[in-house]
């Protein structure tokens, strides 16, 4: 009774999330070589690392304000070494932009290229910001994300479902024991059919990579649906959410930081930090100026990251007076944090060197092959119970038919 509910919801849940997979499971595995790939197709957008010494972030967000009067800068990404990520929005009664990114280099603040992130790409320079958009959101922004936050959260249930179906019946006087009755769940029979073959590696491939694609879907769920993994990850461990409502406005009249005074004032803040809290600052990585929330964001890579590249330490400021808001450290802090981190870091594939991103590639094609795997088992099964219900009149006309053409 309870096998028999555990595979109609298995079958569901695989049914309504197999297509979903396989999108997200080979964009992630391009997105696995997001930095190669780029500089692969568009070396003139990342040139990568080149002599002279980097401009600031505000030095680059003028830059770019510069290049496109008709817009302001609303946050500057370090995090490509060689290039600068400088996101603008359109100024008050400005006619819309054409796009929404002008990408310089942080040596000479030279413009490199400008796009709109994540549009259908007609140019090749936007392949890899499509690819990006349709793995985390679809291509659909907000509604995208929802909609992947919740195939995620039934992936992650999914996951124990699966394991369970693939465990040994009772089998009563059984004397085998009970890791020689599991053995064959872990394997595949080559010679089988196509539909054996199919079935096999459904259920081995599953069980083999059964670990990662917890991780992968339990993180999908952090990146996702927070109001979920905020609260699960809450319940088990100490994991305090940083406070991200809008704050209120000042008095009339007051002016919010230009970018040279949030920059300093937060690089002074983030260097008092790593002093009394015992970590060391290794480059800038991000300043934001997030005008809904009232604050300034100031990211660093620091000794408290565990990732091979860029960096998620950072303060947050208050817009008009540059007050200390928050500060995020990636490990060592709370627990729930540090297991967010690891989460985030090997989704991304940004830890344990080459031979991890590889595996990470070779991962995102298996779990669409799973899932399409699934599908074909469903239809398979689907035929059969067709044929076995079939009224007896046809049955028994195919049988003649068979008796007849033999």
């Amino acid at each position: 009774m309870i096998r028999a509910a555990l595979v109609r919801l298995h079958r569901l849940a695989g049914l309504v999330i197999a297509g979903f997979l396989i999108v997200v499971g080979l964009t992630g595995s391009l997105l696995a070589f997001w930095n190669e790939i780029n500089h692969w197709i568009t070396p003139d957008l990342y040139p990568g690392p080149h002599a002279g010494i980097e401009l600031d972030a505000a030095t680059l967000a003028r830059r770019a304000e510069a290049l496109a009067p008709q817009a302001r800068a609303t946050q500057v990404y370090l995090g490509y070494i060689g290039t600068a990520w400088v996101t603008m929005e359109a100024l008050e009664g400005a006619p819309p932009l054409a796009f929404d990114q002008v990408y310089l280099d942080t040596v000479t603040g030279a413009e490199l290229g400008r796009l709109k992130f994540g549009v259908f790409p007609t140019r090749r320079e936007e392949v890899m910001p499509f690819v990006y958009k349709l793995h985390y959101a679809l291509a659909l922004d907000d509604p995208g994300g929802w909609i992947l936050g919740v195939v995620a959260l039934v992936w992650t249930i999914d996951c124990f479902v699966a394991f369970a179906l693939t465990l040994p019946r009772a089998r009563g006087r059984s004397r085998k024991r009970f890791f020689a009755r599991w053995k064959p769940a872990w394997l595949v029979k080559w010679s089988g059919s196509l539909y054996r073959v199919n079935f096999d590696f459904h259920r081995a491939g599953g069980l083999w990579l059964w670990a990662l694609l917890l991780i992968y879907a339990w993180s999908s769920v952090m990146m996702n649906l927070d109001v979920v993994y905020s609260r699960v990850t809450g319940f088990f461990l100490d994991y305090p959410r940083p406070d991200l409502a809008a704050r209120p406005l000042p008095v009339e009249g007051r002016k919010p930081l230009e970018w040279e005074e949030a920059q300093s004032i937060a690089s002074r803040r983030m260097a008092e930090q790593a002093k009394a809290l015992n970590f060391t600052i290794e480059r800038p990585i991000a300043l934001y100026n997030l005008r809904d929330r009232g604050t300034f964001n100031y990211r660093v890579r620091s000794s408290r990251d565990i990732g091979e590249k860029y960096g998620a330490t950072g303060i947050d400021i208050d817009v008009y007076t540059g007050e200390l808001l928050n500060v995020s450290l990636p490990t060592g802090g709370h627990s729930g944090v540090t297991v967010s981190t690891w989460l985030a870091e090997l989704h991304s594939a940004n830890v344990f060197g080459p031979a991890y991103q590889v595996a990470v590639g070779l991962f995102g094609v298996t779990v669409a092959a799973l899932s399409a795997s699934g599908v074909y088992i469903w239809w398979k099964k689907r035929l059969a119970r067709g044929a076995l219900h079939a009224p007896k009149t046809d049955r028994r006309r195919s049988t003649m038919t068979d008796i007849t053409s033999s």
